[in-house]
């Protein structure tokens, strides 16, 4: 669900800016593509984290995997990671939209996105930059190592069974969840991770396009 409607926010946008001649978007179109981009962004990544949880517990606890995650432990789960990440786009998008913007306002990027942003953008104080920092760490860092956390205890959890094919059927669970975190954290850091000034546009649309598209 949440990669449909992830797709939905700029799949349909772009596809109209590739066949029309008006290849505008309005302020309020911008902020909502934005916020809502940024919001599934961040819930994702929570999910994510707490899908390895998932795969932890089943891998580790099998046969008390239902009481473990119960339904209303994943209900839980899913609906603090929609909280948290529609929290973190507010506060993003508020910072965003308040910078001063200049020029002629072109957008440089499939969609509306904070590097091609920044880049209209007139000037931008350290507190926008101390923002970006906090939500980098808050739900890029902090998820990531989440993850990371979850699998070392899976790969323990798989070390300590004795027949090579009951290692083979553990990690083959988790093989899925591990390649969707491999592509999407490795786009998103590559794009995020960096000052602002050492963005490249045209090398960034690319990647963006792959986890804003292609992989959801």
């Amino acid at each position: 669900f949440l990669d449909l409607w992830y797709s939905s926010v700029y799949t349909p946008k772009i596809m109209v800016t590739c066949v029309s001649e008006d290849k505008s978007i309005s302020f309020a179109g911008c902020v909502a593509q934005f916020f809502f981009s940024a919001g599934l962004a961040y819930s994702e990544r929570y999910l994510l984290a707490a899908m390895a949880y998932d795969r932890y517990v089943a891998i580790s606890n099998p046969l008390l995997y239902a009481q473990a995650m119960s339904r209303w432990l994943c209900i839980c789960l899913v609906g603090i990671s929609y909280i948290g990440g529609f929290v973190n786009a507010i506060m993003l998008t508020s910072n965003t939209f308040t910078l001063n913007f200049c020029g002629d306002n072109i957008i440089d990027d499939f969609f509306c996105d904070v590097p091609p942003l920044v880049k209209l953008a007139c000037n931008v104080k350290d507190s926008y930059q101390d923002v970006l920092y906090f939500l980098l760490a808050s739900n890029v860092i902090t998820p990531t190592v989440l993850i990371l956390a979850s699998y070392l205890f899976i790969i323990a959890a798989i070390l300590r069974i004795q027949s090579t094919q009951g290692r083979q059927k553990a990690f083959s669970t988790c093989s899925s969840h591990l390649i969707s975190v491999t592509l999407y954290y490795g786009s998103i850091l590559y794009i995020y991770s960096r000052p602002s000034s050492s963005y490249s546009l045209e090398r960034d649309k690319i990647v963006s396009s792959f986890y804003t598209v292609v992989f959801p």
